[in-house]
């Protein structure tokens, strides 16, 4: 290898007597604010603002970041998590799965439009313009930790994590950069979607989200070091095409009913 990218970054950006405060945690919460700011007017248009949406807020944060957790200890190493349990919460040391939090986002919201009676699709676009905006800007956390790692490479893009404290395997050997590729797949979507945001009937923002995202995991994790875990797939790429049938269900249920009403503005046996 004649060329290769170091980084050499403490995880820890700085700490507040014993307590370490982690560049990982910091993405995220810069992530949220940049978000929470670029959906608001989204959100508004749709009829939520005020007090109605920052109690969404909340819940949908709190279920995201519970979901994310629960489903990277499931699909990692669940039985080393059961006998040190206190580990699940070891978030600081990464160990977030975004599917398990885009899972748990739509649960919450489900639960919530089923009892306040207000629209899923609504709810559901504006939580999906809140991951696409936030996605990329999270994933520099994973920058900060070396946590995302694809296979050793001799590739002039291959990073080495210099730094003692990285959670890369080694500080001397190049590695395919997946985190960077995560970061490019996200903004890819971003320069997809965000246009057309307030362009597509409700719903469908959401499912061309889920789409394109399962889309992205299954191309990004060629180059994730992550084990295979049927057909030379791996996890998340198992999620991603359960994901990308469950979009292609949900548009044809969706077409189906669409069929036989009249379009905008004629009257059923109007001529």
């Amino acid at each position: 290898m004649l060329i290769a990218i170091t980084i050499d970054i403490d995880p820890v950006a700085f700490s507040l007597g014993p307590i370490a405060v982690r560049w990982y945690g910091l993405a995220y919460i810069l992530a949220i604010v940049v978000a929470l700011w670029s959906i608001r007017g989204y959100a508004a248009r749709r009829g939520f603002s005020g007090d109605r949406f920052d109690g969404l807020v909340v819940a949908c944060i709190a279920a995201g970041f519970i979901g994310g957790r629960l489903y990277y200890v499931v699909q990692d190493d669940p039985g080393g998590y059961l006998r040190e349990p206190w580990r699940v919460f070891e978030v600081w040391r990464g160990g977030m799965a975004f599917f398990g939090a885009i899972f748990a986002v739509i649960i919450t919201l489900a639960v919530v439009a089923y009892i306040r009676k207000w629209s899923i699709a609504a709810l559901l676009d504006i939580a999906a313009l809140f991951a696409l905006v936030g996605q990329p800007i999270g994933r520099l956390g994973n920058v900060a930790n070396g946590d995302i790692l694809g296979p050793p490479t001799d590739l002039p893009w291959g990073v080495i994590y210099a730094h003692p404290d990285s959670f890369a395997p080694s500080s001397t050997t190049a590695y395919h950069p997946a985190m960077f590729y995560e970061i490019a797949a996200n903004l890819v979507l971003l320069a997809i979607l965000l246009p057309i945001r307030n362009r597509m009937a409700p719903g469908l923002f959401v499912l061309a989200y889920l789409a394109l995202y399962a889309t992205s995991q299954l191309i990004v994790f060629i180059w994730r070091s992550e084990p295979t875990v049927l057909f030379g797939l791996r996890q998340a790429q198992l999620t991603s095409i359960a994901v990308l049938l469950a979009v292609a269900a949900v548009l044809a249920i969706r077409a189906v009913r669409m069929r036989g009403r009249p379009p905008p503005g004629r009257v059923p046996g109007g001529t």
